[in-house]
């Protein structure tokens, strides 16, 4: 059985999926400015089985990373969960599919770095996602322009909501996107693995 975290129907959810290899105070900005922002009930940090667009080759087990991101993310709305192991998804859209019939009535929202955003349109049946959620997009270092300018914005230009409005996004129909500035960090968890490759080398 697939057990998720705590939730009731009405509750504002925020979705945050990533392969968190390793989580960083990048993604802790991400997770705590959605919270604050949207005002959400919980956040929802769903470390994944890998990325379908990175090499899994070096990536650890999704035990492993499970455990990182529960040390890491310590707050009392936001729970960690690997539900998407045993459920044996590897897209996304999978995911939602499976939340919206599993809960219905909670009022989700996807949550994601710019970053992801500018590459959105590589991500499997994205246009599925966007028309079944409302998107969280939180600023993240070199990426405010593509977020705001390319990509998929094109296709996200009628349903993008001003900054002021975050706070109704888990209300709106989707498609919907709200994008919020705010402070960043220059994190990523490339530059911390390669860091620590260096380390490694060195001693």
């Amino acid at each position: 059985m697939i057990r998720l975290p705590p939730y009731a129907p009405g509750m504002r959810i925020g979705l945050f999926g990533g392969s968190f290899n390793p989580p960083h105070e990048g993604h802790r900005l991400v997770a705590l400015t959605a919270l604050r922002r949207a005002g959400l009930d919980a956040l929802w940090v769903m470390v994944t089985p890998g990325n379908p667009l990175k090499d899994p080759a070096q990536l650890p087990s999704s035990a492993e990373r499970f455990a990182r991101a529960k040390t890491f993310f310590r707050h009392p709305r936001i729970r960690v969960t690997d539900f998407e192991t045993p459920l044996r998804v590897r897209y996304s859209w999978q995911t939602v599919e499976f939340l919206l019939r599993r809960a219905p009535g909670v009022k989700f929202v996807w949550v994601m770095g710019a970053d992801n955003l500018a590459g959105f349109h590589r991500w499997r049946r994205w246009r599925d996602i966007a028309k079944a959620l409302p998107i969280l997009v939180v600023d993240r270092p070199g990426s405010t322009h593509g977020a705001a300018f390319g990509g998929v914005a094109g296709w996200f230009s009628r349903a993008r909501l001003p900054e002021a409005r975050a706070a109704t996004l888990c209300n709106r129909r989707p498609p919907a996107l709200v994008l919020l500035h705010g402070p960043r960090s220059p994190l990523s968890s490339t530059q911390l693995r390669r860091r620590d490759r260096s380390a490694d080398h060195a001693s």
